[in-house]
């Protein structure tokens, strides 16, 4: 539904676990990118607990939406569609982002589209780096997925090469930030620390990387055993333990691995474009590394600024627009949330039902009084 004003105008709702985001996108620009995080709320837990991610969600997601119709200066009655992740995530999480967007999309008249977390990821990079070339080599890099996707169409088309078997790398990165006692999310802190290390201080061990070994699929689970062993025998030694060189060593083993990994994968497809994805990708060395090594291969790296590699609400809006402006289908009014939607499903796809009278799902059709409590709610 392209129009002269640049592309389809979507509202996306993000809910997969512990962030509340809502953007919106015009076609590949985009005009809101508001977020609600109850990170402080679990970093008590060291990690993410599902049900105060859901309370949050419900407490943040009206005024979130508010703000990002607020920030893109749009009445909610001109949008051409609602997106929302549908999966992969925290089932109660999810649901409540599913709810919000069909209750939206109904009472708007808008049609819904419930699209895939990983996907989404991809087309994120559309806001910044303009269209995606096709096919797309993607590496996404968060706390719940290490993957390696292949897209010839991102709306269709999303191929698994590789994933983490245990431990994704984000995951490491906050079980490795508690044994040296530096908080949660361990993300972040690392990163910082590592700058003042030493990466090859110490040498880590880099897992499936073994001639035998499954070419795409990543695991990190025995590093994280080696580092915290390495710690806790310095720690019973009396030693002093050296938090950066640890950070730096650490950080190197993960982002030597997935670098390594990336670049083979675009070699080996003939793909000459690399997209890097998710809250891990925000890591400074990461990024770094990949430069460096696509620059030496030839192939041109597609790296989104870190606040859109983070969960995201401009990220489902983004790959909602491209559904819009690609003429997929919407998803029916019964869409549920999926905790392991595939990655092979960019979208949730089905006619919705015939609407009841006064109720119908396009924007026309609606009787006086629907017509009336919509402009009074909404715009």
């Amino acid at each position: 539904m392209a129009d002269s004003r640049g592309g389809p105008l979507v509202l996306g709702i993000e809910t997969s676990c512990d962030e509340t985001g809502v953007g919106i996108v015009r076609g590949h620009t985009l005009l809101a990118d508001a977020v609600a995080s109850s990170v402080d709320e679990h970093a008590r837990f060291g990690g993410v607990v599902p049900e105060v991610a859901s309370r949050a969600h419900l407490e943040a997601m009206v005024p979130t939406i508010q703000r990002a119709l607020k920030d893109a200066g749009v009445a909610a009655s001109d949008l051409d569609g609602i997106a929302v992740t549908a999966g992969p995530g925290l089932a109660g999480a999810l649901l409540v982002g599913v709810s919000a967007a069909k209750a939206y999309a109904y009472a708007l008249g808008k049609p819904l589209y419930g699209v895939n977390h990983l996907a989404s990821h991809i087309c994120v990079d559309q806001l910044e780096h303009g269209a995606l070339p096709e096919p797309t080599m993607a590496l996404l890099v968060s706390g719940g997925h290490s993957s390696l996707l292949l897209a010839p169409d991102i709306t269709a088309d999303v191929r698994p090469l590789g994933a983490t078997i245990d431990d994704a790398a984000g995951e490491a990165f906050d079980k490795i930030a508690r044994v040296l006692h530096l908080g949660f999310p361990g993300g972040p802190v690392i990163d910082r620390y590592a700058r003042e290390g030493n990466p090859d201080a110490i040498r880590f061990p880099r897992g499936l990387t073994g001639p035998r070994d499954p070419v795409y699929d990543f695991s990190f689970s025995g590093l994280k055993t080696a580092v915290a062993r390495w710690i806790e025998a310095k720690r019973a030694a009396g030693e002093h333990v050296p938090v950066a060189d640890v950070a730096a060593s650490f950080q190197e083993a993960v982002v030597d691995v997935l670098t390594r990994k990336a670049v083979r994968a675009c070699k080996d497809h003939g793909v000459d474009h690399l997209m890097i994805g998710g809250g891990v990708a925000a890591n400074t060395r990461l990024r770094a590394m990949a430069q460096r090594r696509c620059e030496d291969a030839g192939i041109t790296l597609r790296v989104p600024r870190p606040k859109l590699c983070t969960d995201n609400g401009a990220m489902v809006a983004a790959l909602g627009a491209e559904m819009v402006a690609r003429g997929r289908a919407a998803s029916a009014w019964d869409l549920s949330a999926d905790s392991s939607l595939p990655v092979t499903d960019p979208h949730v796809p089905g006619e919705p039902p015939a609407a009841s009278p006064g109720h119908a799902h396009h924007a026309h059709g609606h009787d006086h009084v629907h017509e009336v409590s919509k402009d009074n709610l909404y715009s």
